[in-house]
């Protein structure tokens, strides 16, 4: 096994963070965006799937990350951050972990417990639950209240980075930029 470069993480982790990134982006927008187009269209509708599928996406690639993520080292903060900022953001790291896994899965069980297709990309995926209005409902507040307060949990992860590389000129956003040798834990 090679030995890991002090530079940046694993090219598998900085390739899944940015994708991440991506699909967030895609969620985000067409979940906003469908709003533009009138109820019961097909517009709103491929909005509506483009959504769930992306969103299934999240869920199955955030798996991958954490494999990756107990396989291969991550590279030091230099300098050392003081403890506070490494205990936040181990605390922010569990919770946006928590999020990718938990919002698929809500939305999942949103359009199982409403006997709704659960498309992905041509497939259908089968349901979590039976049909369930009621749970549905409360499902569905739990999702979009979430999606809001993820609004603010992405912001707040991309605010620390910039913060660490223009206030406290450390390398944590470098890690993830970086480019050189990378390996997997000895």
């Amino acid at each position: 096994m090679s030995t890991i470069s002090s530079q940046g993480y694993h090219r598998g982790s900085i390739l899944l963070h940015w994708a991440m990134l991506a699909l967030f982006v895609i969620v985000y927008a067409s979940i906003e965006l469908r709003t533009v187009f009138e109820k019961g269209s097909d517009a709103r509708a491929t909005m509506k799937d483009l959504h769930f599928m992306f969103g299934l996406s999240i869920f199955a690639l955030v798996w991958l990350r954490l494999v990756l993520r107990a396989l291969t080292r991550r590279p030091p903060i230099v300098p050392q951050p003081p403890a506070w900022q490494r205990m936040a953001s181990t605390a922010m790291h569990v919770v946006l972990y928590v999020f990718m896994i938990g919002m698929p899965l809500a939305g999942w069980l949103v359009l199982s417990a409403a006997d709704e297709p659960i498309p992905f990309f041509g497939l259908q995926v089968p349901p979590l639950t039976g049909p369930d209005m009621p749970f549905a409902l409360k499902v569905h507040k739990l999702h979009e209240t979430a999606g809001t307060v993820g609004y603010w949990l992405i912001g707040l992860h991309a605010l620390a980075a910039l913060a660490h590389h223009y206030l406290w000129k450390d390398n944590t956003l470098r890690r993830m930029l970086a480019s050189g040798p990378r390996g997997t834990r000895q």
